[in-house]
């Protein structure tokens, strides 16, 4: 029978149980459609787990399904000896879960919680329930035969208990003892995953300090929360002494009416040869006087994220160095830090081994975007973001270099980068920056404009001129093959990004159209929306290409292309030139492509609506099931696209530009740091497949 849950088991105390069960999540969410979360014994005032997976993968379940008992109810049960009971308790629960979803991740509680029970509770339950289990070790500070020798005993215990193994993690290990270990561990004929150790990973965040000592945010951006701390300082000295002792990482302790510390602090983080600070805790319950507080807003500078305790410096030092380092939903890049890890070190050919799920024939959301995630990473090439004065881009570059979706070369002054990484809190040291304006790359890039447009009446100093803009000295980087694509869009135009994309680019031989789609992330589905960009008002022979061409981006994104040809008609319903334009598209598409599975003249609502399509289009393999929406002209797809992702509050990435020799993609001037992350991803798989 196909697995249809998992128990991960945490075996102690900070072994990493979250970056693991994260890791599994993706994995899973990335092939399963509908999956589950459940933790059979939770904490009694609200479990940690439950509210972070529930709101970092957006799952459909409530928390209340994702409890199968309290702590407290399991204790009350084993000590009246109703094991029995409580095991059943637990089932029902599960089975409820199981009915509903394809697979259920199930994680317990780490083996220190059951330790007064003389018993391992987890077992007992994975056992109960007929589930595989994932065992997390921690490797910190232990002897590889040490931990070989760990594992051969829990093997043992659980062969002994009736539970199998699915895999087993070890995580937190020295990365110098990872290779020598993984020989040891082939040996045991189990899938070891083994983890390496992150020091940033086990750093608390400016998040993490304000959560646990209780602290209240007074100034500054929500978003700067997820900076690391490297150590805390006490500001006790004056001004000048303190300044000299200030380094990378640093959270600040300093009481409240320590003004010109304040003032000091938040100068020196956006000055160019100090250290980029973490944070300031301001203590005593003391606030600085709001003009102060006024002069450090006046300066037009994003603010260090200011916490207020009301514990005395002391007292506040004391309990900084007892805040564990966690990983929240508002630990953003310390997230994609962690997915970068696990997808490094884990074969997911095993994991696909050893995992049977449903099949569908289209994509959801979570599934497409981790596979998008999985292919850009397999990718990696190396995309071009010529907007580098853009916070939303620097902020997306980190994110595509922590997942390794993409080498990143940046546009700009690498002073002010740096100057505005360190602001932000960002970790940018893996990108490449150029500044156009001192580029060895000028003169070259001068030339070859001219010679590729001289034929259009362009001379030189014209060349020289059009090489100033960020977006045509952007595209010759593409053009000359210092990089595999270019995302731009965030500040400039679609003209701007595209236009030089036409002149410089251009399309491979035997495609004459560029056009472009959009991924419409609907609630359940993925679809692609063809031309919403580019083309005013294409002909037949036009209409067909965007239809073909829209099909194979589906295809390269795992989207099985279902195309749909809109009209105002569905089948021979309508007479009229417009109506006639997509017929002979159709035509055209079905004679070049008879592998495609295309339907047209058909209306939008035929092709999403299976019931709609049964009483139009009965019979047609495409209505009702359509991925691929091909708009007969501009004004209905961009207006439509719009609609779609307004009304249905839906995401739009795009537009995705196709038909060009290399990749190029636009971002909208509102787009989000997920949307330009997204569009790197898409561009890096583009660049990979030599589209």
């Amino acid at each position: 029978m196909a697995t249809k849950a998992i128990f991960i088991h945490p075996r102690e105390t900070r072994c990493g149980c979250r970056i693991v069960t994260l890791g599994m999540m993706s994995f899973l969410q990335r092939r399963i459609k509908k999956v589950a979360f459940f933790k059979p014994v939770c904490q009694p005032a609200g479990d940690d787990d439950i509210a972070f997976f529930q709101g970092y993968f957006h799952l459909e379940q409530s928390p209340a399904t994702a409890v199968g008992v309290d702590l407290e109810t399991a204790r009350r049960h084993l000590l009246a000896g109703r094991l029995d009971e409580l095991l059943g308790t637990v089932m029902a629960r599960y089975k409820k879960l199981e009915e509903e979803y394809e697979f259920v991740l199930c994680q317990g509680q780490h083996q220190a919680v059951f330790a007064s029970l003389g018993f391992d509770l987890n077992l007992e339950i994975a056992a109960s329930l007929g589930l595989p289990v994932v065992p997390v070790l921690s490797g910190k500070e232990r002897r590889g035969e040490e931990i070989l020798d760990e594992v051969r005993i829990l093997r043992k215990t659980m062969n002994d208990r009736g539970c199998a193994i699915f895999a087993l993690f070890v995580n937190r290990l020295d990365p110098a003892g990872l290779a020598p270990l993984a020989r040891q561990a082939a040996a045991l004929e189990l899938p070891v995953f083994l983890l390496p150790e992150n020091a940033e990973l086990n750093r608390p965040t400016m998040a993490d300090v304000a959560r646990q000592l209780g602290a209240v945010l007074l100034a500054g951006d929500r978003t700067q929360l997820d900076r690391t701390i490297r150590q805390s300082k006490v500001a006790a000295m004056t001004l000048k002494n303190y300044l000299s002792r200030l380094e990378d990482g640093d959270l600040v302790i300093v009481p409240g009416d320590r003004e010109e510390i304040y003032l000091g602090t938040q100068l020196a983080n956006v000055a160019k040869s100090f250290p980029a600070v973490a944070g300031i805790l301001l203590t005593g319950g003391l606030r600085p006087d709001p003009l102060v507080m006024k002069l450090a807003q006046s300066l037009g500078l994003p603010l260090l994220p200011l916490l207020g305790l009301e514990a005395d410096t002391e007292e506040a030092a004391g309990r900084v160095r007892e805040v564990k380092p966690t990983l929240s939903l508002e630990s953003t890049r310390k997230i994609s830090l962690a997915m970068g890890i696990f997808h490094d070190h884990v074969d997911f050919a095993v994991l696909e081994s050893r995992v049977a799920s449903s099949t569908v024939d289209y994509l959801t959301p979570v599934m497409f975007e981790h596979l998008l995630y999985e292919q850009a990473k397999s990718s990696c090439r190396h995309i071009l973001l010529p907007e580098g004065e853009d916070e939303r881009i620097l902020r997306a570059a980190e994110i595509a270099l922590r997942r390794g979706i993409a080498s990143i070369t940046i546009l700009g002054d690498p002073e002010e980068i740096k100057r505005k990484s360190d602001i932000w809190g960002l970790d940018l040291g893996d990108a490449t920056i150029v500044d156009p304006r001192h580029s060895p790359y000028m003169e070259e890039f001068v030339e070859k404009f001219y010679q590729l447009r001289r034929e259009k009446g362009v001379i030189r100093e014209i060349a020289r001129e059009m090489m100033t803009r960020r977006s045509y000295f952007a595209t010759m980087m593409l053009h000359c093959g210092y990089v595999d694509g270019v995302v731009s869009g965030a500040t400039h135009t679609t003209r701007e990004t595209v236009l030089p994309a036409l002149k410089i680019i251009k399309t491979p031989p035997g495609v004459k159209l560029v056009s472009s789609v959009f991924f419409m992330f609907l609630q359940s589905r993925v679809l692609v929306f063809g031309d919403c960009a580019i083309n005013p008002d294409p002909d037949a022979e036009e209409l067909a290409q965007i239809a073909i061409s829209s099909a194979g981006t589906a295809a390269a994104f795992g989207i099985e292309p279902k195309v749909a040809m809109l009209s105002y008609a569905s089948g021979s319903s309508g007479v009229g030139r417009d109506v006639d334009k997509v017929k002979e598209a159709t035509a055209l598409v079905r004679a070049r492509r008879p592998d495609l599975l295309v339907e047209g003249p058909i209306q939008y609502d035929a092709a999403i609506d299976p019931e709609v399509a049964r009483i139009k289009m009965p019979g047609s393999p495409v209505a009702g099931r359509a991925t691929v929406f091909i708009f007969p002209e501009l004004n209905t797809g961009n207006n439509t696209y719009k609609a779609v992702q307004r009304a249905a509050k839906s995401l739009a990435i795009g537009p995705v530009l196709q038909g060009l020799r290399k990749p190029v993609n636009d971002l909208s001037r509102g787009c989000s740091v997920g949307d330009a992350v997204f569009t790197i991803a898409i561009t890096s798989i583009q660049a990979g497949e030599g589209r």
